[in-house]
């Protein structure tokens, strides 16, 4: 097993104003040559966005893009044709293909939206977009993980794609242990703390830890307090 440890500390810190954001991998004015990616997982952005403020539209092109809200709700414009609100409790994939125009808003004008935006590179280029969303509040994520991003276009409780990627969320209690299995030999695993504190492969993680984890078929955690979890399963080569 190999691992990659990212402290909470470590990452690249950036305020706007109307934007706080926490970059896990290097973004906009955070370059860190160490930190391009992990596998496929290319940009993992822990964003806060001040009420009544959002980003104007922009695009992007040959790339996966999934936001996950933590807090709040941001309202979606895309040049597909797309006019939704994503909620805590939604998940959202915005594959970007060819090319598309998006922006996003935080039209609560008090209170701010905590979200996560993260990118992962595409199996192929080219692709038609395409986006979607779902709720995962109904999957069982008590001590277990549920899936919310697959490659499976037959997953009904998962967004889908392009890629032999897996999102995963987990909500574990204190002194419970769980494991994963990976899904294929090729794949590694970045899990990211959201809340809590765990034990894995010899190490311990607190809120916004992340560890990467490779060249391994299975592993095993115990959380040490009630724990929030997301575990990314990404291609390494």
């Amino acid at each position: 097993m190999q691992k990659i440890i990212h402290r909470e500390s470590d990452r690249g810190h950036v305020d706007f104003g109307w934007l706080k954001s926490a970059h896990s991998f290097s973004f906009g004015q955070y370059l860190d040559p160490e930190r391009m990616n992990f596998g496929a997982l290319r940009v993992l952005n822990d964003d806060q966005v001040e009420g009544g403020q959002g980003f104007d539209r922009h695009g992007h092109d040959n790339m996966e893009i999934v936001s996950i809200p933590l807090e709040g709700a941001l309202a979606h414009q895309d040049s597909m044709g797309n006019g939704r609100t994503i909620q805590t409790g939604d998940v959202q994939i915005m594959s970007a293909g060819t090319g598309v125009q998006h922006a996003e808003f935080n039209n609560d004008q008090k209170n701010l939206v905590k979200f996560l935006q993260i990118w992962v590179i595409p199996n192929e280029i080219g692709l038609e977009p395409r986006y979607d969303q779902k709720s995962y509040l109904q999957l069982d994520r008590h001590n277990k993980f549920a899936t919310i991003v697959s490659p499976d276009k037959m997953d009904n409780n998962a967004v889908h794609i392009h890629q032999d990627a897996y999102f995963n969320l987990a909500d574990i209690e204190a002194g419970k242990k769980i494991e994963y299995t990976v899904h294929s030999e090729q794949n590694g695993l970045y899990l990211f703390v959201l809340e809590g504190k765990i034990a894995v492969a010899n190490e311990m993680l607190s809120r916004r830890d992340a560890i990467g984890l490779y060249e391994t078929e299975k592993i095993a955690l115990e959380a040490y307090y009630d724990t929030s979890l997301l575990l990314i399963e990404v291609p390494m080569y």
